[in-house]
């Protein structure tokens, strides 16, 4: 089992609670002693298991995900036989093009400002919002939408949470 930088997994401790009865979890967000953020990212990638989050989630079905360094959305496109999205109701949009504008205007500072990514994004630094920038540190270099599940995915199941959870 790999569980994906989400601040809505670290908030329900998800990590600890699945411990308990699983030893053998990789989560992006717990190296392990002298590991690369690229080892750990590797190491999530083709578990059976993938637990992460999205953005946002439109009422007319589609997710988005916005990601600088691929990994997690890498892992929730291929290579794992179950995913699962857990999200809060704060998630929620009413339509695509409103899911894509959270991802980009509310998600992506919030998450640039956990990554201390501040002082070079302006999305993170000025008001927040997407600038399109073209900060080194940008975190917004790829947008994904999930229409349906992957072809070789046994599962793809989204999980709400009745609460506002992550960014």
């Amino acid at each position: 089992m790999a569980i994906g930088d989400s601040r809505t997994l670290l908030e329900l401790n998800v990590h600890d609670a699945l411990s308990e009865v699983n030893d053998n979890i990789t989560d992006i967000q717990r190296p392990l002693p002298g590991e690369s953020f690229r080892d750990t990212a590797l190491r999530t990638m083709g578990r059976d298991v993938f637990l992460t989050s999205v953005n946002a989630l439109s009422q007319t079905g589609e997710m988005v995900n916005i990601d600088g360094t691929g990994n997690r959305v890498a892992a929730s496109l291929f290579g794992s036989q179950e995913v699962f999205f857990v999200l809060g109701i704060n998630k929620i949009t009413p339509d695509l093009a409103s899911a894509i504008y959270r991802a980009r205007n509310v998600a992506a500072p919030l998450n640039s400002k956990k990554n201390k990514k501040s002082s070079l994004n302006p999305c993170a630094k000025l008001e927040e919002k997407c600038y399109d920038c073209g900060s080194p540190d940008r975190i917004c270099n790829a947008l994904t939408i999930y229409y349906k599940k992957m072809r070789n995915m046994q599962t793809m199941e989204i999980i709400i949470i009745n609460e506002s959870l992550g960014f």
